[in-house]
């Protein structure tokens, strides 16, 4: 297949079917990018030989300008020397180099052409390949996302995980169990000994009885100053 031909029909590849119709997607892009790059590599070697036979075109035009200059002097030399003959032998000679210059002048245009469309072709392979390596880390990541998921789902469907979460239960209950015995001998060791608010509610409420009692005793006279033997 020819550079062009090959050119054009990735252009107008259509990614998305390709990938679709793949058994490996992941795969085909790669195939896909480096079909790209090779192709891109050989449209930029093509433009370069082409420049350079364009300046080697011009180079020879200039030439042959050049030698049309000189072979007119020479027709108008022969000609004041009334050496018609030679001076029309010099024009067969300048209009030779003329029509050398003509054609050459001629093919330079066709690759101006040919330069234009080569500039146009790696514009739009350089787009197709953005886009091709933008699909492969999009590929890519879907990949890594789908292949985690399944790592996912079975992990938790390891009957290992399940003994290991079981395990972790039983440390828990056994661990709820000697907190709770803790709980248990610190309510114990503290049910005998009342707390310091305890002793000093207990001295106020003392007080307070001991007062009332007083009072009674005086209402009825049989307060401490008139108690009788």
């Amino acid at each position: 297949m020819g550079i062009f031909s090959r050119t054009r029909d990735i252009i107008a590849a259509n990614f998305n079917d390709m990938l679709d119709k793949a058994d490996d997607p992941q795969k085909m892009i790669r195939m896909i990018i480096l079909e790209m790059e090779e192709t891109l590599v050989e449209v930029r070697a093509s433009a370069a030989r082409t420049i350079a036979d364009q300046k080697e075109m011009h180079r020879h035009t200039v030439k042959l300008d050049k030698l049309q200059a000189d072979w007119n002097e020479k027709a108008q030399l022969a000609i004041s020397k009334d050496r018609e003959d030679l001076a029309r032998a010099a024009l067969v000679e300048k209009k030779k180099a003329a029509d050398m210059s003509e054609q050459l002048k001629q093919e330079i245009a066709v690759l101006d052409d040919a330069l234009r469309a080569y500039e146009q072709d790696i514009q739009k392979l350089q787009n197709r390949l953005r886009e091709a390596r933008s699909r492969q880390t999009a590929i890519a990541a879907r990949l890594e996302s789908a292949e985690n998921r399944v790592k996912l789902r079975s992990l938790m469907t390891n009957e290992r995980v399940d003994d290991a979460l079981t395990r972790f239960d039983q440390l828990e209950r056994r661990v709820d169990y000697a907190e709770g015995r803790a709980d248990a001998l610190s309510i114990a060791d503290n049910s005998d000994k009342p707390s310091l608010s305890d002793e000093i509610a207990a001295l106020e409420g003392a007080d307070a009885i001991d007062d009332e009692l007083e009072q009674m005793k005086k209402a009825l006279g049989k307060g401490s100053a008139g108690k009788e033997d």
